[in-house]
């Protein structure tokens, strides 16, 4: 992937909210949101990516450039991507649709590729351009791009306005997709390709083993029309190449097929779509539970995959992910493909889509997000409002939430303090205080403490 490293910045944080919508959405919320998405999808994608900030904090202009160059150096294979929303000012005609902002030192060849991304992935685009600092036109205007360094190449991605209510909408209902138009326009740019527009956002990234006829069977094209749409000459492919799938293309494994893969069992492709091996023997007119890789199978119409990842972090054990997700260490690591029990910090999870149930409730207070709250309690945006029935982001201080219950519970003994508590349990005083509501550092003995 041409030694591509990515640095992730997510726009303002802390005391600084950035641009806040009418409803009082914060700017500072979405980029993080947006960023954490992002971070998740590039490590997917094995590029090395660093996040600058992975909470709500404040970062002074000079110590961002500085953590963004600590990262990998100034060179020209570092992607710099600053996350943004805009804002107009009024809810007028025409404040709408994203803009890529890139450095004087650079040519538009990234970000045009990102805001074509963004356009095929269902996003207004609105413009790509470049501007100089007024009192001194041999300076960039932005900070970032003047001051981290002489070969990165960086860009401000303001993917809509909040201030417009129809494209904050869109934001809050599509970042995903936005996000995952930019990882694909990043990682084309590395490898020399162009954004095609007009493609519905339909792209393929090349895995170690693929091949042309791989992908076209498993997209129900060919290999000619494969080639064609990409202009290849040849049918050599390199693993992280983006290839454009036509406009109709459809992965064989969203309908309600399945197509078996390597460390398969009927139990465990059962227990991804929820329903029972017998269920699938049945549908499928099997006599054992043995399986060919490349086999395809019929899924229940009904049945939905496990589409929920955790991201796992220090002091997790298998244990403790399955005793949140009400699930067993055996079904993780079936859903998983693991072989032995043996986590790494960072590593993505599969997590049964069916394992979230509200048992407790949670009150909004100032400055709560549906992120922050979903983040505290170890579940995903998507899983906070389907507990709660949310049709949007928009949350309101006094709102009573549904949250999972947590089994994660601390009795205060005595001698204790919140400081040797969260000391104890590797997290923060701040984070138990939120966590437990808590106005005072002042304690009980009996009391019990929610911990993260």
């Amino acid at each position: 992937m041409n030694n591509l490293q990515v640095v992730i910045d997510a726009g303002h944080g802390g005391s600084d909210s950035g641009a806040v919508s009418s409803s009082g959405v914060r700017e500072k919320d979405l980029t993080l949101m947006i960023s954490q998405y992002m971070y998740e999808e590039f490590q997917k994608r094995g590029v090395p990516v660093t996040l600058i900030r992975n909470t709500d904090e404040t970062i002074s202009p000079t110590e961002r450039v500085q953590r963004i160059l600590a990262a990998y150096g100034d060179n020209p294979n570092v992607v710099i991507i600053s996350n943004h929303i805009n804002a107009a000012g009024s809810d007028i005609q025409g404040a709408e649709g994203a803009e890529v902002i890139y450095a004087l030192r650079n040519d538009d060849t990234l970000a045009s590729n990102i805001l074509t991304a963004l356009g095929n992935a269902g996003q207004t685009m609105r413009k790509v351009y470049q501007r100089r600092y007024p009192s001194d036109t041999s300076k960039d205007y932005y900070f970032i791009h003047r001051n981290t360094g002489s070969q990165t190449q960086p860009v401000i991605v303001e993917y809509g306005f909040i201030d417009n209510t129809e494209d904050l909408a869109r934001i809050q209902a599509n970042y995903k997709e936005y996000v995952d138009a930019v990882v694909d326009a990043v990682i084309a740019t590395a490898n020399g390709q162009t954004i095609p527009s007009g493609q519905g956002g339909n792209y393929y990234t090349v895995k170690s083993g693929d091949s042309l006829w791989s992908i076209a069977n498993k997209y129900n094209t060919t290999v000619n029309e494969l080639k064609s749409l990409n202009n290849l000459s040849s049918n050599i492919l390199q693993v992280g190449q983006i290839l454009v799938l036509p406009s109709s293309s459809s992965d064989e494994d969203s309908g309600n097929t399945y197509t078996v893969k390597s460390g398969d069992s009927l139990w465990s492709i059962a227990n991804k779509y929820n329903t029972t091996v017998s269920e699938l023997k049945s549908l499928n007119n099997l006599s054992s539970d043995a399986l060919q890789i490349g086999q395809i199978l019929n899924i229940p119409s009904n049945s939905v995959s496990a589409g929920n990842t955790y991201t796992v972090k220090s002091g997790d054990s298998l244990w403790s992910i399955a005793n949140k997700y009400n699930t067993t260490v055996s079904n993780l690591k079936s859903l998983n493909n693991l072989s032995s029990d043996v986590l790494q910090i960072g590593q993505v999870l599969n997590v049964p889509s069916s394992s979230v149930s509200a048992g407790n409730t949670y009150t909004v207070k100032s400055g709560d997000s549906l992120w922050n709250i979903a983040n505290r309690y170890g579940i995903s945006v998507a899983e906070l409002k389907s507990l709660n029935n949310l049709s949007s982001d928009v949350l309101q201080i006094g709102q009573v939430l549904n949250v999972p219950s947590s089994n994660n519970v601390y009795i205060v003994k005595s001698g204790d303090s919140l400081w040797s508590i969260a000391n104890r349990y590797g997290t923060s005083v701040s984070e138990l205080k939120s966590l437990n509501n808590l106005s005072s550092n002042s304690l009980t003995i009996g009391q019990e403490l929610i911990l993260p």
